[in-house]
């Protein structure tokens, strides 16, 4: 695994990308986490548990304190579940955690995505992961 780069945001020609094409209705986010052994809050020190905590425990707790506005702005979790080795992939890549999220369209996962509380919680993910794919998928 060493050697690659780690993705931990959307790029801002990704998300140009993504969200300047039409909005199609609902869309589901595949997830893919690996999360740090510690949790690194260096960047939201007053967020962090006393005592610090593992990625996955800061993971839990975002989600925690994310579901409820997912919830509110019209989107679920539609799956939530450790990872096992791929079966048809690469032999070295491991994801410690899979998601799947739907949201009721791009516009109402940029709102969602953009209001300063989900911001704010926002920070504990970052303390949690070392790294991650987000893909976007659509029904046909």
């Amino acid at each position: 695994m060493s050697g690659r780069i780690p993705y931990l945001e959307v790029s801002p020609q990704q998300g140009a990308a993504f969200f300047g094409t039409p909005d199609e209705g609902p869309v589901v986010m595949l997830n893919l986490l690996r999360f740090r052994e510690r949790a690194d809050y260096s960047h939201a020190p007053d967020l962090e548990p006393v005592g610090g905590c593992t990625g996955r425990e800061a993971y839990e707790r975002y989600m925690r304190e994310m579901l409820p506005l997912l919830e509110a702005s019209g989107g679920a979790v539609l799956f939530s579940g450790t990872s096992a080795p791929f079966l048809i992939g690469p032999t070295d890549e491991v994801w410690d955690h899979v998601l799947l999220v739907r949201q009721a369209s791009k516009a109402a996962f940029l709102a969602f995505a953009s209001d300063p509380e989900s911001q704010r919680i926002t920070a504990h993910r970052t303390a949690a992961i070392s790294d991650s794919r987000l893909l976007p998928i659509r029904a046909d």
